[in-house]
């Protein structure tokens, strides 16, 4: 009966050491989304210095990432496709390619409650319009 004890004590301790672990693990991510998310300042692209093409972008802020193609055809956006979106409550910031294609423009409102998607696909955007420059 006494090894039953210990055996068990010697299990339970384990589990709590590993969800510990784990829960560590998750609040130091936590901590580095935010300060990522914080730090994602979005630029104003000159699209006359944007070459004819398609062009791929990405940006990964641990929690939310995304990947887009952009094609420019005339110094204008003809299509963004949002070709991955790694989320959890950012799907409403889904719509953000298509109002910047509307307005030819990465100053678009971001979406209130996935303010943070919105960023991280905008600044996908303006990483892939960056890797077309003349």
């Amino acid at each position: 009966m006494i090894n039953v004890k210990k055996i068990l004590i010697g299990v339970i301790c384990v589990v709590v050491l590993a969800v510990s672990t784990y829960e560590g693990k998750y609040l130091i991510s936590v901590q580095k989304y935010k300060q990522i998310v914080k730090g994602i300042k979005i630029d104003t692209v000159d699209l006359s210095e944007i070459s004819d093409g398609k062009y791929t972008g990405s940006c990964d802020a641990i929690v939310i990432g995304a990947k887009v193609a952009v094609t420019v055809k005339n110094h204008k956006i003809t299509s963004i496709v949002l070709l991955e979106h790694k989320t959890e409550r950012g799907k409403p910031a889904e719509v953000i390619p298509a109002r910047v294609v509307k307005t030819q423009s990465l100053q678009v409102d971001t979406i209130t409650g996935a303010t943070n998607s919105s960023k991280v696909i905008l600044k996908s955007i303006e990483n892939a319009l960056n890797s077309g420059k003349i």
